[in-house]
């Protein structure tokens, strides 16, 4: 670390006051927290001792010099000399005082936190920490439950001695980082009592697909990011918003805060041992919140998240530093129950944490203790995966556990180091046997009776992106939201306002659904909730249209609420009971939204308009507006609009705007599956799925022209609004604005004005 530097920084730094371009003296952790902070994502209070106190300390103590001599002449390869050294060295950093001033700044901080003490999580942050390169995962310690003065102190100080840890000093030697380079610094952070917490990652951390993977356990995350628990993994396509898969493991324990100081292990019951953790509707709430940090951070994310009662909590957040193309290609799908294929006879099957094809010998290690058994090339078999096996890991061709999910840090360095790993398998350890010769596939998860061979994939050509500069266009360009916490960064892109902000994940992240706030009394919380998360929104496009959309919750959503026990159960729930049907046949729920946006416009958001989904006759839409004006809003006066979705609703538009309608938007996702009778999240018809089917594109024009005909907004939110071509086309038939993700606003501002450009072009060439 560079002298100069270091005297810049201050001993003690709040997350608020630190940036990412801060990690040279908040370490990697530091940064990320301080960043995510910025950017509105739930993080919970803390503050970062800096890197420049830990030097200041090595200084002050007279230390420095010895410590770096013994680091120096070492060998990492000598096992013993490895653990030797380590030992002298964190006993070193232990057996002095703190300096005073030091000392001080951080009981002052702590003391800031919280009147009557706070319980802290204590977490190292290494200054070459959370790279995109290296993720340095589980290299340095972490303390929980850490409360008062003197441990948190101690705490710190521990955290400072595992920077020369063994497997840390590891690490450093081999992903090429000189020892007197890497500085540490120490996020104190408050302590979230989990009750449900676990890693995710933004994309699938093997092949790279547009998959949120979620992977969740009762308790701390620690359970999770050791290996100590295999979680439920829950797979998010964030192209149709559902959970596409879920695996529901037998969960044995989960890990508590204990007394003061500390954590302990408690064995769960026979029910919590097999209950999903978390509902499709936490797992879509953590899905766009690890949107929000990748869009943020423009590269894959993995985060360290946290629940407590309704509320979500983002504990960290590093780049994925692990994915690549697979070393083979993926075999096809194999008959049920089948246990052959062309590998060989399939022994054992877990979740494939790490690609490649590696075999070898069986070593199988119960303690980190054995690991002096595991030679180069062998196949290491353990319980868990474990940060301390590094060294050992290093060596082996391939890694295989009976616990640990994919997001698990150990998990995480292996696929760093290029080694095969299949994890979860539940009893590699009773069924594999010492020396036995086996073939492991980190990819498919499977392990193979034998050496076998495979082919390899000629790896694919890198694909690179540019962002275009925002223009200015005549056609309206905004942005949907999903979540609150996206509202900054929505804005940040310079858009014309909202043009679908879903208020689904507001609500379905209560985990109760509207009518249980009915049937208990709570009515005045589920008001408070809406109406604070939209006002978010509203407050950061000040004088710029917010369209809001009713609730559009289909029933299989709402079931594994509570409340949501009487659900009916649906053949196809996207054909049933949701949208604006279910609003007026529950006035209840219908009543709860009305009043948070009677109270927003009585605030004087007069930016707020409402739009109902799923309408196909302008009836609905008539007594929906009479419901509202019976509940005391001026319908004359607000601003009331429409979904386009089903194909009715097209034939049916000018009949709409004779009713009264303000605007009309396209929610194409819908149109178009329900004009071609195409299921969109069935693979069998995927491919006949067309935005740009000639039916489609007749409705579209049809409304276009009407709306225009009658001055009435007319504007798209679908997923083909992120689409420049069709965007192109939309604009050249006369749409008045359209609605685009967030990462898409740049380039389809940019087709726009192209367009626009085009257009009057083309205008002044006729007239010349």
């Amino acid at each position: 670390m560079c002298g100069a530097s270091m005297k810049e920084m201050p001993n003690v730094l709040w997350l608020e006051e630190i940036k990412k371009e801060d990690i040279i003296s908040v370490g990697g952790k530091g940064a990320s927290l301080g960043e995510m902070t910025a950017i509105g994502l739930p993080v919970p209070k803390a503050f970062v001792v800096t890197a420049q106190a830990f030097r200041k300390f090595l200084v002050e103590t007279g230390i420095e010099d010895t410590l770096f001599r013994k680091l120096e002449r070492l060998d990492v390869d000598d096992n013993g000399a490895l653990e030797s050294v380590s030992r002298e060295v964190q006993d070193l950093v232990l057996s002095v005082g703190i300096p005073d001033q030091i000392k001080a700044e951080v009981v002052d901080t702590y003391a800031r936190m919280g009147a009557n003490g706070t319980v802290v999580a204590v977490r190292s942050s290494a200054t070459a920490e959370d790279l995109p390169e290296a993720s340095f995962a589980g290299q340095q310690e972490t303390f929980l439950n850490i409360l008062g003065d003197d441990a948190l102190l101690d705490a710190v100080q521990r955290c400072w001695a595992s920077l020369y840890g063994a497997r840390a000093i590891y690490y450093r030697s081999k992903q090429g980082f000189d020892d007197r380079s890497v500085n540490i610094a120490v996020v104190v952070q408050e302590l979230i009592p989990s009750e449900k917490s676990g890693v995710m990652f933004t994309s699938h951390p093997v092949t790279g697909e547009p998959l949120t993977i979620v992977e969740g356990s009762w308790g701390l995350g620690e359970a999770v990011v050791s290996g100590s628990v295999s979680p439920d993994n829950y797979v998010f396509d964030l192209r149709s918003e559902r959970v596409v898969d879920r695996l529901i493991a037998e969960k044995e324990i989960m890990i508590v805060p204990e007394g003061e100081h500390g954590t302990k292990i408690v064995e769960l019951s026979a029910k919590e041992r097999t209950a999903p953790v978390l509902t499709d509707a936490e797992v879509a709430r953590l899905a766009m919140l690890g949107k929000i940090a990748e869009d943020h951070y423009g590269i894959p994310q993995d985060i360290e998240w946290a629940i407590v009662a309704n509320d979500v909590f983002i504990l960290q957040s590093r780049p994925i530093t692990t994915i690549r193309r697979p070393d083979i290609p993926r075999a096809g799908a194999a008959a049920a129950g089948q246990q052959s294929s062309p590998l060989g006879v399939v022994l054992l099957e877990g979740q494939g944490a790490s690609p490649g094809i590696a075999s070898g010998r069986v070593v199988i290690v119960r303690d980190v203790k054995e690991t002096s058994a595991v030679k180069d090339g062998d196949i290491l078999v353990t319980k868990m995966t474990n940060p301390d096996m590094v060294p050992a890991m290093r060596r082996v061709s391939a890694i295989i556990t009976d616990e640990g999910g994919m997001t698990c840090h150990a998990a995480i360095v292996s696929r760093e180091l290029g080694t095969p790993a299949v994890v979860g398998t539940k009893k590699a350890t009773k069924i594999l046997t010492d020396g036995q010769i086996v073939t492991v596939d980190g990819e498919k998860g499977t392990i193979y009776e034998g050496a076998v061979e495979a082919p390899v994939a000629a790896p694919a050509a890198p694909t690179a992106a540019a962002a275009p500069a925002p223009v200015i266009t005549g056609t309206l360009v905004k942005v949907n939201v999903s979540l609150p916490e996206a509202a900054q960064r929505a804005a940040a892109t310079g858009a014309d306002g909202v043009g679908l902000l879903r208020i689904e994940h507001l609500i379905l992240g209560l985990s109760k659904t509207p009518g249980w706030y009915i049937e208990h009394d709570e009515e005045e919380a589920f008001i408070t909730e809406l109406y604070t998360g939209i006002k978010t929104v509203l407050d950061a496009f000040p004088g710029k249209p917010v369209w809001v959309r009713t609730l559009d919750a289909p029933t299989d959503e709402f079931r594994n609420m509570e409340g949501g026990e009487e659900e009916p159960l649906e053949h196809n729930p996207m054909l049933g009971w949701r949208g604006i049907r279910r609003d007026l046949q529950s006035p209840g729920q219908f009543r709860l939204q009305v009043e948070a946006f009677k109270r927003l416009w009585a605030a004087g958001y007069d930016n707020l308009g409402v739009m109902f989904p799923m309408v196909n006759h302008p009836r609905e839409f008539i007594k929906a507006r009479a419901m509202m004006a019976e509940w005391g809003v001026d319908v004359e006066t607000a601003t009331l609009g429409i979904m386009i979705e089903i194909p009715s609703s097209v034939v049916l538009v000018e009949d709409f705007i004779k009713a009264g309608i303000r605007f009309a938007s396209f929610g194409t996702n819908d149109l178009i599956q329900y004009t071609l009778a195409i299921d969109r999240n069935n693979e069998n018809v995927a491919d006949m799925y067309e935005p740009e089917h000639p039916a489609v594109l007749r409705l579209i024009d049809y409304a276009i022209q009407t709306c225009r005909k009658h001055r009435v907004e007319c504007s798209i939110c679908g997923q083909a609004g992120s689409d420049p071509k069709m965007v192109t086309w939309l604009v050249e038939h006369g749409i008045s604005s359209v609605s685009a993700n967030i990462d898409a606003i740049p380039r389809i501002r940019e087709a726009v004005a192209r367009k626009e450009q085009q257009i009057l072009l083309d205008a002044a060439r006729r007239n010349a």
